[in-house]
C-alpha cells in the first residue's frame, strides 16, 4: 500500500466518522435499528461521494487551529445571545431606535478561511449581515448603531485572528 492510498484511507476515515458524530448528535435516536440504518447510510454516502471524487484528498493545510477556535466559538455563542437579547428589545419596544446602516470593515485574517469564518460571524450575530468579502474588506449591514459599535470595536475580528494558525 502506497503512501497515497494510505492518505485515501485517513481522510475517507474521517469522513466517516464525522458523518457518524454528525448524524448522531442531529437525530438523538439510538435504538439498534436506527443505528443500523444510519450507519448504512453513512456507508452508502462515503462510497458514493468517493467514487464521485467529492472527497478531497489533497486538502490545503487547516488553517484555523481547532483548540483555538473552541473558545472563539463559546465567546461567539455568547455575543450571538447579546445580540438575540437586542433585537428583540428593538422589535418589542418601539421607542428604541432601529437605525439600518451599511459599513466596510477592515478584516485582519492573513488567509481567505479565516477572513470568511469573520465574515460568517459577523452574520450570525443578529442585527448584522455580511454583503460582500472582497481583499480583506468587508461590506456589513447592520439593523442599529449598536451592531456597529459592536464591530468597531474590533474584538470579534482580533478573536478570529488569534485563531488563525501562526
Amino acid at each position: 500500500m502506497t503512501m497515497s492510498d494510505k492518505i485515501k484511507y485517513l481522510h475517507l476515515s474521517g469522513f466517516i466518522i464525522s458523518q457518524a458524530i454528525l448524524w448522531l448528535l442531529l437525530s438523538g435516536h439510538y435504538t439498534p435499528l436506527l443505528l443500523g440504518l444510519g450507519s448504512l447510510s453513512i456507508l452508502l454516502v462515503a462510497i458514493i461521494s468517493s467514487r464521485m471524487n467529492l472527497i478531497a484528498y489533497h486538502q490545503p493545510e487547516i488553517i484555523l487551529q481547532f483548540l483555538k477556535f473552541i473558545p472563539y466559538c463559546f465567546w461567539l455563542l455568547v455575543e450571538i445571545l447579546k445580540s438575540n437579547i437586542d433585537v428583540c428589545k428593538r422589535i418589542l419596544n418601539p421607542a428604541l431606535p432601529i437605525k439600518p446602516s451599511l459599513i466596510t470593515i477592515k478584516a485582519s485574517q492573513r488567509s481567505e478561511v479565516a477572513t470568511v469564518a469573520f465574515a460568517n460571524s459577523i452574520t450570525l450575530t443578529p442585527g448584522t449581515i455580511s454583503i460582500d468579502v472582497n481583499d480583506n474588506m468587508i461590506e456589513v449591514h447592520s439593523l442599529s448603531d449598536a451592531g456597529i459599535e459592536g464591530l468597531e470595536t474590533d474584538e470579534m475580528n482580533k478573536r478570529v485572528k488569534e485563531a488563525e494558525k501562526e
